[in-house]
């Protein structure tokens, strides 16, 4: 089986991530990440707990700055931008949060004329429209004068997504989307994930470890181990991958770590790995031994 992918990126990106590396108290939590993601496609990234998968999207929305590296969005290193700057990069994307992160102060509708009134001349009138249009989109044109508390959480997705698109952004972003969600709700959002960047013809980046959403919505998907880019290919590229037709002892040890993962197997690499991180010494101490052998000696 040829798992090598020989797809090229366009030369020009929409996101370009390089060198990038972000520490929290000494400890380094992205190691070096490089991505270039071209503009219309969908790209999912994925990884265990602890890989920098949250940490990697929020340095790439200007949420927290990286200790070293590039972002660049539409050509411009966020990084190096002031507050000002920054601010109008925030105009051009568009976040859907994991919660969804609704006013719960506020009607579905004034949710998601919020950035319009905050960000735009527009009167009230068009923003009136502009906020039934884009409630249109997601289906809860009807739920507009409905509270957060008042709607389900597949909706307040949906709402929170509407909101993400309110001032018309080029980039998307969208964190754990289905996380939360029964499976037939979750399916619809991806179906709505799909629709919307083909309608508008949005770059997407989501953060996810679900993999059948991840397999549904993806254009190319990257894996991050450790804060670093295991692996950044094509969607077909995993999906061969993650087969039944693969041998698992013809893999690298990338690639099998790689397809434990997708698959969700309980034996591989990244269990073993685990069991061999010095668990038992470090909650031992040098103790350890002798306390091992006592754990099994008769006690009367």
């Amino acid at each position: 089986m040829n798992l090598t992918d020989t797809t090229e990126l366009a030369p020009e990106y929409a996101i370009q991530v390089r060198g990038l590396i972000k520490r929290f108290s000494g400890h380094t939590v992205l190691d070096g990440v490089d991505l270039a993601i071209s503009p219309g496609q969908t790209v999912v990234i994925m990884g265990g707990s602890g890989s920098g998968k949250s940490t990697l999207l929020r340095t790439m929305i200007g949420s927290i700055q990286p200790d070293e590296g590039a972002i660049e969005l539409f050509g411009q290193d966020i990084a190096r931008l002031d507050e000002d700057g920054l601010n109008e990069i925030r105009k051009k994307i568009g976040i859907l949060f994991q919660s969804g992160a609704l006013f719960n102060s506020m009607s579905i509708r004034d949710n998601v004329a919020l950035p319009m009134r905050e960000h735009t001349p527009l009167p009230s009138e068009t923003i009136d429209i502009m906020v039934k249009i884009k409630l249109e989109l997601v289906g809860l044109r009807e739920h507009a004068d409905k509270y957060p508390a008042q709607i389900s959480g597949g909706m307040k997705k949906r709402a929170g997504l509407a909101r993400a698109l309110a001032l018309d952004p080029q980039i998307l972003f969208y964190d754990e989307p289905s996380a939360g969600l029964d499976p037939v709700t979750s399916a619809q959002l991806d179906q709505l994930i799909i629709s919307l960047t083909k309608q508008l013809g949005v770059t997407s980046v989501v953060v996810t470890h679900e993999m059948d959403s991840a397999f549904t919505i993806a254009d190319r998907m990257a894996m991050l181990d450790h804060g670093r880019i295991l692996v950044e290919q094509s969607r077909d590229y995993f999906d061969r991958l993650r087969g039944e037709g693969v041998d698992p002892s013809g893999l690298s040890p990338k690639e099998a770590l790689v397809r434990q993962f997708l698959r969700g197997d309980a034996d591989g690499p990244i269990t073993d790995r685990q069991q061999t991180s010095g668990f038992a010494e470090d909650l031992l101490g040098a103790a350890g031994p002798s306390l091992q052998r006592a754990a099994v000696q008769a006690t009367r």
